[in-house]
């Protein structure tokens, strides 16, 4: 699954050229032009990571991190300060924010993908993995198989997408919606009760006889993956 990325950026030309060149190296994007707009779509959306300018309308991208380490949707997600200010008072500031990483403009997309691979591998290895495993699932992402303990499970391919995302971010719960974009993408028009559908066909894959039902069911909520269901 492609990393989802939150682009927090007001000069436009900028997102433009990020865009194209993220993208290119098989990043999804979203884009935020101030900060108030980039705390709710890093609520909405569950980013992998975010690139934040410091300098934003409404409010600055440093209170725009510290809101989001303290917020508990996002407390573990990456960030990467993007600006212009280069002095080393203003990366120590940057760093105590709770950024991860700190780019000074101007810089090549180049380092700013290897800089960001080089943060996500830190913070998710699922994402650099061949191999994801849960409990006693395990998903071989090269050999496309799927297996539970000592057995194959046999999944169509919306069900390995959906499972493979869900293996990604163990223990976090996603709206039907938030599937839909992750899973089926943003430009397919599907209804969301069709997640309902394929998580049904994905429980009866993965669940024979008293083996325990690793998905949660979160009401008015979503899904997630997560040990707590598989302890009860």
């Amino acid at each position: 699954m492609k990393p989802l990325i939150l682009l927090v950026e007001d000069e436009a030309a900028l997102v433009t050229l990020l865009r194209y060149n993220l993208e290119r190296e098989g990043f999804r994007l979203v884009d935020a032009r101030d900060g108030e707009e980039a705390l709710v779509l890093a609520k909405e959306e569950r980013p992998d990571l975010v690139l934040l300018d410091w300098m934003l309308p409404l409010m600055s991208g440093l209170e725009v991190c510290r809101q989001l380490r303290r917020a508990a949707e996002t407390r573990d997600v990456p960030i990467i300060i993007l600006t212009a200010r280069g002095e080393e008072a203003d990366k120590v500031r940057g760093l105590d924010s709770g950024a991860d990483d700190y780019i000074t403009k101007p810089f090549s997309p180049a380092e700013l993908v290897a800089r960001m691979r080089a943060v996500l591998r830190r913070a998710q290895p699922a994402l650099a993995n061949e191999t994801l495993q849960f409990d006693d699932l395990e998903m071989d992402l090269a050999a496309h198989r799927v297996r539970r303990g000592p057995r194959d499970v046999h999944l169509g391919p919306t069900e390995f997408r959906l499972l493979r995302y869900l293996m990604q971010h163990p223990g976090r719960v996603f709206s039907r919606e938030q599937l839909l974009d992750a899973v089926w993408g943003r430009d397919v028009y599907v209804e969301p009760r069709t997640v309902d559908v394929h998580i049904r066909r994905l429980r009866k894959a993965l669940n024979i006889e008293d083996e325990t039902d690793l998905i949660r069911t979160v009401r008015s909520a979503g899904y997630a993956l997560d040990r707590s269901q598989a302890a009860a």
